[in-house]
Parts: structure tokens; sequence; C-alpha cells
């Protein structure tokens, strides 16, 4: 009988003990999941105020878009916006090959990378193929590395159809690059594709970035003021 007593006692302790465990992983579970939702939350919150921020500048044309900085804000949200033209950079379908190489030198590239990538360019363009119909295609031509493709990709565009870039709204790197003259973006028209650049952070330290490329309707009374081409967050 005391046999009995004390292997049901053993039981009875080992499931107390098994509970105990289960209820600990639960309770964690629980935490985690609170703390996951919060974040979420948060960051749910910064990310529209960064969209707030894009709609404040979009609202109002008389920025400049040379990429100088637009302090606002929005409910708790300090924001940091900018707007650069599509003008200030390289055009890729009918760009000069020469400014390319030396573009691609300025960002990094070696001379013989800086040769493989004008020389691909210059076949896909002889052999007839289908411009580039997003930026991110161009990672794939040989010779480019995920380092220089994050240098360049600032600086090319697919909606310029200029040239050369604008030298009002080039960046110091492209001026240099391609020996551009310093020019006041102030009074120039950018044309009708933007990017905009919005950051947004919230007390706890939340932050958010987008960088939306827009191409602006003619009328400034459109119900619809832009249309987005390329959204990145």
């Amino acid at each position: 009988m005391k046999r009995q007593r004390g292997a049901a006692l053993l039981l009875v302790l080992w499931v107390l003990a098994l509970l105990s465990v289960l209820l600990g992983g639960l309770a964690g579970w629980v935490q985690l999941e609170s703390r996951q939702a919060l974040w979420l939350r948060q960051h749910t919150q910064t990310v529209l105020a960064a969209e707030a921020g894009i709609a404040q500048v979009m609202a109002d044309r008389r920025w400049v878009a040379d990429g100088r900085d637009i302090p606002l804000a929005f409910d708790d949200a300090q924001l940091h916006v900018s707007l650069r033209s599509e003008r200030g950079k390289l055009y890729l379908i009918n760009a000069d090959l020469q400014d390319l190489t030396h573009l691609a030198l300025a960002c990094g590239a070696t001379p013989a990378q800086a040769t493989q990538l004008a020389k691909a360019l210059e076949v896909r363009r002889h052999q007839g193929l289908a411009p580039f119909r997003v930026l991110e295609e161009v990672r794939q031509l040989p010779g480019m590395t995920q380092t220089l493709y994050s240098q360049l990709l600032p600086e090319i565009t697919l909606w310029s159809d200029l040239d050369r870039p604008d030298p009002a709204f080039a960046s110091p790197l492209m001026r240099k690059a391609l020996n551009l003259p310093r020019q006041n973006a102030e009074g120039v028209d950018p044309g009708e594709v933007l990017v905009v650049d919005s950051r947004a952070e919230r007390p706890g330290g939340y932050q958010a970035r987008l960088q939306v490329t827009v191409l602006l309707s003619p009328s400034e009374d459109s119900a619809q003021p832009y249309r987005v081409l390329r959204w990145q967050e």
C-alpha cells in the first residue's frame, strides 16, 4: 500500500513538473507574441508616418528636387523628406557608353568591370533586346556585383529621356564622374518623374524609410496628382 502511495505521489509530482514546464513555455510564447505584435503595430505606424511625409511634399510642388532635406512632422513622428529629379541621373536606354564607364568607375568598379558593363549594355542594344523594364534587371549584367549595384542604383534611371544628366539635379558623384558643371536647381524644371525619399522616426527608436519614384500628373488639379512607378521600403 505504501509503495502504491509512493508511486502515486511520484506520478503527481511528475505531472506537476510537466505542467510547470508547459505553463512556463506558454507564458514565454505569449510574451513573445505580445512583443512581436507591439513591434508590428509601432512599425506600421512609423511606415504610415513616412507615407504621410510623401503625401505632404507631393501636395506642394514648390520644393526643389535636388535632394535637399525637408524637415516635417506628422503626429509624434519626425520626418526627413527629400525630392530628387530623375533628370539628374544617367538614362540607361540611350546613355553614352563612355559616360556609363566613367560612372561605374566613380562607383567603385574596376576598369575591367566598367568595360564589361559598357560592353554588355552595347551588346544588349545592338541585339535589339527589349529595354530594361525595372532597374533591378541591371543587377544581372555581366561584371555587376552587389556592392557596385548598390552604389550605381541611385545614379541611374529608366525615365529621364535625356542623353546626359541635367547638371542642376546631378549628384556630386555624378558631376565629378562626368565632369558636369555645378548649377543651381532652383527655378529649373525637374521634369515629371521624381524620387521621394521619406524617413520617419518615432519615440522608442522606431524608424522607417520609403523611397518612391512617382510620375507627376500634368495638372495640379488632377484627382490623382501622381502615379507610383517604383516603391521601396
